[in-house]
């Protein structure tokens, strides 16, 4: 008989990896993209928002470079753990105080535990599910992406409908509090474990040519990510127009995101991995650069599904052609590949508030993002000239 607290369910396995996602990507890291219009209204500066953004993904870096050094399964669970508490206390410190020097700590340690969530914890179900093909289950796990950000979204809303940022803060803590017990109890393992699945040897023979060009075409999306993932509701709300309407983009991006990874996943199941993220790459290019051509409503909710339905998919279809070219360590090639990612993701906000504050609007920095993109499409193209998997 089916149990939810069957520790070695797929369906439980994948259920409590999208909970962690939730929490580590959802609270911990997208609530700050929904609250930033109302804190902006009485507390930050979009300068301010800029640099604590780049700071919480100083700490996703540290995250990842410390990942990589995880080789004892035992020790991944622990620091996946340290990843949840991290995510829930942060978001206390950010909904109980205004102190400047707490914040920046705050997000600096919220990225690090995001990093331990996302790169450890879908290290956790990768070598937890019991699956001879495991990309299609994958996509369902990077799925949790999408519903971070919509539950992330309608919880703040809910909450700001009669209350501030700073009590919506303490709502995301108390649900992350909450599915943080599932999460510890089912992503668990044997204390039992066979000495080969215990200890997993690090190896360099992994970094190939191949590998080091897809290393790089991460590190452009991890730029492509971050501008719209920190600043798309103002972008739309600094539109002619649609002054108000930014949370709705963002809804939709999330929205858009939640089959998106599934979709990606079994396009890549089916035809060529490094094609599809050309073409993912592609049309995220464009969804970037939608915003500068239109103040149309629907052409920027157009945007933010293509931007939801790209960056997710993509973080999806990186991370799990990474786990399949180092499968018996997954977690050293996806920790190097996302240290290359939030390399892209610390300095595209710095780039972006500068170019803000020169011209006063967002299509500068929007230009420069969809350039860089279009560099990792480049990438790619030059991977197949190296290796190609399917």
């Amino acid at each position: 008989m089916f149990s939810l607290l069957n520790k070695n369910s797929n369906a439980n396995i994948l259920l409590a990896g999208i909970l962690s996602i939730i929490i580590g990507v959802g609270v911990a890291r997208f609530a700050f993209t929904s609250l930033l219009p109302s804190m902006l209204e009485d507390y930050l500066s979009v300068t301010q928002a800029g640099i604590l953004a780049s700071l919480n993904f100083v700490g996703y870096l540290s995250g990842s470079l410390f990942s990589v050094s995880l080789q004892n399964i035992q020790k991944k669970v622990f620091y996946f753990r340290i990843g949840i508490v991290l995510s829930i206390c942060t978001s206390i410190i950010l909904g109980t105080t205004h102190n400047e020097i707490l914040w920046i700590i705050s997000r600096i340690l919220a990225g690090f535990g995001s990093a331990m969530i996302l790169l450890v914890g879908a290290s956790l179900v990768m070598l937890k599910l019991n699956l001879q093909h495991k990309t299609k289950a994958m996509g369902i796990h990077f799925s949790g992406i999408g519903f971070a950000i919509v539950i992330s979204e309608l919880v703040s809303q809910i909450v700001l409908e009669k209350h501030s940022w700073s009590e919506a803060w303490l709502v995301l803590a108390f649900i992350a509090f909450i599915f943080a017990f599932y999460i510890i109890h089912i992503l668990s393992f044997d204390k039992v474990l066979h000495k080969e699945t215990l200890y997993q040897k690090s190896t360099k023979s992994v970094f190939s040519v191949y590998v080091v060009l897809l290393i790089l075409a991460y590190l452009t999306e991890g730029v492509g990510f971050v501008v719209q993932g920190t600043f798309l509701p103002e972008i739309v709300n600094s539109l002619e127009g649609l002054e108000g309407k930014g949370n709705l983009a963002w809804l939709i991006v999330g929205l858009a995101g939640i089959p998106s990874s599934i979709l990606w996943m079994r396009l890549a199941h089916r035809f060529n991995s490094v094609d599809i993220i050309i073409f993912a790459l592609l049309l995220q290019v464009i969804g970037i650069l939608l915003p500068t051509l239109s103040t149309n409503i629907y052409i920027n909710l157009l945007s933010a599904a293509l931007y939801g339905s790209t960056f997710i998919g993509l973080v999806a279809l990186f991370m799990n052609l990474g786990g399949q070219i180092s499968k018996h360590n997954p977690v050293i090639l996806m920790g190097s590949m996302t240290a290359a990612y939030s390399i892209g993701q610390i300095g595209a906000p710095l780039y972006s508030v500068a170019l803000i504050a020169e011209f006063g609007n967002f299509n500068t920095s929007l230009y420069l993002t969809a350039f860089i993109v279009f560099i990792g499409v480049l990438l790619m193209f030059l991977t197949k000239y190296n290796k190609i998997v399917k």
